[in-house]
């Protein structure tokens, strides 16, 4: 095991030399989802059910080409590596059957990415249970073994399939995630986190559901993490620590009455049935649901619908054979049957619903449950059975505890589970603009402060003009950071998702090279990341495969910062005095510029002032390009600067894409004599070429150079500074930018709407 990179300290992430670390990240890669053999991409149906044999060998790219991306993703200043990996691809075969194959084509990867410095921690990666069911994550047994069948989830609408649609090209955008309001992850969810109390009779190799399936994905992820320590060259050095299962959902666990669609989902979209409708169809009856579309006012009725599964069911038949996997079915446990209706939710001979609020309470003790309890309790206690999993494993692991999204963090501070090594990752999107792809630049919402009941109406949460949403969005990750302090505790903070959709406006920007509107969303996100005062982010998504007809690859998502069908931003690097050292400043003595602008102190003389100025590459990189391919993918906003590691503590930083200027204010840490402990900023060359940067500090002294190795080298600013408060100026090139535009009509539509107070908040 390699010596320790680096170490929580209270809020902060420090190095070996006590500075404080910043993680700024991306999640690797969107391939993960899905396997390479058969190559099963969610607009792809052959081979689509055979979901036992498989690989994900090669996932999430091959060891050829990693050198490639992980170059690509230093040289765009990255240091962090949230890596996604799922459950199937360890025991998609059958339960307890491994594939060390994959894991040892893993650990390939991650010796790989070691070369390029990378911190990296492993994201259990879950989206609405299963591929099976829309999603990834889970090995299809898991849903024989519930007694659902996945060959049935089509004509119930049990769940929504790009996969088994019938066009998929035409599969409504965004409404995959409607799933985790649909009958298969109502059920497998609350089976999993709830099966003991909710499902009593569904027991499986002598225990019950929760405990099969907990059990088998706690050890899949333990085996992972012993086959990586035995490695013996992989924590540490590269590998930092675990993140807990992602984007957890409680399933029916907490509602009121399962007749009525609660008050607080705020997504729907396409059908939307209530979980006593959902349970109906899932059982081949007729159910007549309402229809609900998403616009400028969130979502809306659009009208009713007439679902009918022509006698189908998601529930295995009596006739499947139940030996396949090994496992034993209680005898309790009918096949053919309604799990809820053997529990007495339901009668399915006259279809009337008997306990409306059957998931409201405990069945047992009738102690009331709703989201909260539900955190602070089943999601609690599957969290620390995982992490003590992990631990024993790897004792000086980090933990990453991710709670369910925009919910109230579990309460944690001051108590057994307030865990010095553990990180809280939170997962933000900005909801308008991913669910329409379309960023809107008069209104936007403020949709954390309507969920924690800011507002006596949605309609006040409204935000006009770009200046008012920029600081919306970051007003709303510094409530979730200060959310964090009162509820988690001291502990660090990651923003493990965030990012914006690039397929907007019916890829207007595809068409055009015009991506104005994806500069600014995107630009928006990381100026609320930067003033959400959390200790860095793993942006969504790299995805090495993403094209401009099918995006990401996944329901039809298109959130990757990488295309194959894009251009890649340009360096602005120029050739400089020894391409290692360029200037240094000291603001006690005099400097000098040149006429356009790079300061130039009097270690530059006038035999290498030439050299120093020399005119970027910019302009001859381009002429180069493909011509086919239109724009930068919003580059230019995603590659800028951002402290890397600083001697003190950071208390702003800030990057001005439209003045092309940054500015950081930190308290440095006492001086120590003889200590080589500058503080560090990325600084990308595009923005900030040699004969364009100006620097302007507090104190010290200040020099650029570039570092990492070969392809993947970076343009890195070094200051020393004196201890206390301290301030630093970067200003670069000005460019014209693609940020500001003029509202569409439908913006402006529907801000009349909000001024008569018909506002609706998703």
């Amino acid at each position: 095991m390699g010596p320790l990179r680096l170490r929580i300290d209270g809020t902060t992430f420090k190095d070996s030399q006590n500075r404080e670390i910043t993680l700024r990240g991306i999640n690797v890669a969107g391939e993960a989802k899905y396997p390479t053999s058969p190559d099963v991409p969610s607009n792809v149906s052959d081979g689509f059910f055979d979901a036992d044999n498989v690989s994900f060998v090669g996932r999430p790219f091959s060891l050829d080409d990693a050198h490639t991306h992980f170059t690509r993703l230093r040289k765009w200043g990255y240091n962090t590596i949230r890596y996604m990996f799922t459950w199937e691809a360890i025991e998609h075969e059958g339960p307890g059957k491994y594939d060390d194959e994959w894991i040892s084509f893993t650990i390939e990867v991650l010796r790989i990415a070691k070369q390029y410095q990378f911190y990296i921690f492993m994201d259990p990666h879950q989206d609405v249970w299963s591929r099976l069911s829309g999603g990834s994550g889970a090995p299809a047994w898991t849903l024989y073994a519930a007694g659902l069948d996945p060959k049935g989830f089509k004509k119930t609408q049990a769940a929504l399939v790009q996969n088994t649609w019938d066009e998929p090209a035409q599969f409504p955008k965004m409404i995959w995630a409607t799933n985790y309001t649909r009958m298969v992850c109502q059920t497998i969810f609350t089976l999993f986190w709830a099966g003991r109390d909710f499902a009593p009779k569904a027991i499986i190799d002598g225990m019950n559901i929760q405990d099969y399936l907990q059990n088998h994905y706690i050890a899949a992820c333990k085996h992972l993490a012993q086959k990586i320590h035995d490695a013996g060259d992989i924590e540490n050095e590269v590998l930092i620590g675990w993140e807990s299962l992602n984007e957890p959902q409680r399933g029916l666990i907490g509602y009121e009455d399962i007749s009525v669609i609660p008050a607080d989902q705020q997504l729907q979209l396409g059908t939307s049935p209530t979980a006593f409708q959902a349970i109906l169809t899932g059982s081949g009856r007729v159910c007549e649901e309402e229809i609900w579309g998403f616009g400028g006012f969130g979502p809306y009725k659009s009208g009713r619908e007439l679902v009918d599964p022509e006698g189908e069911t998601a529930w295995l038949p009596v006739t499947y054979d139940d030996t396949k996997y090994g496992w034993t079915r209680d005898p309790n446990w009918k096949l053919g049957e309604c799990l809820w209706a053997q529990h007495g939710v339901w009668d399915p001979i006259s279809d009337e619903l008997l306990q409306k609020d059957y998931f409201s309470k405990k069945p047992r003790t009738g102690e009331p449950l709703d989201y909260d309890k539900f955190t602070n309790t089943y999601f609690l206690e599957h969290y620390r059975a995982y992490t003590a999993a992990i631990r024993s494993v790897w004792p000086g692991s980090i933990m990453l505890c991710q709670p369910p999204v925009m919910e109230i963090p579990p309460d944690l501070k001051g108590s057994n589970d307030d865990d010095p090594n553990m990180v809280h990752a939170v997962h933000y999107y900005d909801g308008l603009t991913l669910m329409s792809k379309h960023w809107n630049r008069l209104y936007n919402v403020d949709v954390i402060g309507v969920l924690r009941g800011k507002y006596l109406t949605p309609a006040f949460g409204v935000k006009i003009g770009e200046t008012a949403i920029r600081n919306c969005l970051r007003d709303q990750l510094k409530f979730l950071r200060d959310e964090s302090l009162r509820y988690m505790g001291n502990h660090p903070l990651i923003f493990t998702e965030t990012g914006i959709p690039y397929d907007m406006d019916d890829k207007h920007a595809y068409k055009t090279g015009d991506y104005s509107s994806q500069i600014s969303a995107m630009d928006a996100i990381h100026y609320a990341l930067e003033g959400s005062t959390s200790n860095g982010f793993t942006l969504w998504v790299y995805t090495a495969r993403n094209d401009h007809e099918w995006g990401d690859q996944w329901n039809g998502e298109d959130l990757s910062i990488f295309s194959a069908d894009d251009l890649e931003l340009p360096s602005g690097q120029s050739a400089t005095l020894d391409h290692e050292s360029r200037s240094r400043s000291d603001h006690h003595s005099p400097s000098y510029s040149s006429s356009n602008g790079r300061a130039i102190n009097q270690q530059i003389s006038s035999r290498n002032l030439k050299d120093a100025i020399t005119t970027p590459s910019i302009t001859s990189e381009v002429s180069q390009l493909n011509e086919d391919k239109l724009g930068y993918r919003a580059a230019e906003a995603y590659i800028r600067p951002s402290p890397i590691v600083t001697n003190g503590l950071i208390s702003s930083h800030v990057f001005d894409l439209r003045n092309c200027s940054f500015t950081m204010s930190l308290v440095g840490n006492e001086a120590r004599t003889g200590q080589d402990t500058p503080t560090e900023i990325f600084l990308p060359d595009f923005h900030f070429p040699d004969t364009h940067t100006e620097v302007t500090i507090s104190s010290g002294e200040w020099s650029v150079d570039y570092v990492g190795i070969e392809s993947a080298r970076f343009q890195r600013l070094r200051w020393w500074h004196s201890e206390g408060e301290q301030d630093i100026k970067i200003e670069g090139l000005k460019r014209k930018g693609g940020a500001v535009a003029a509202p569409l009509t439908e913006d402006l539509s529907y801000l009349e709407q909000c001024q008569k107070g018909g506002c609706v908040v998703m």
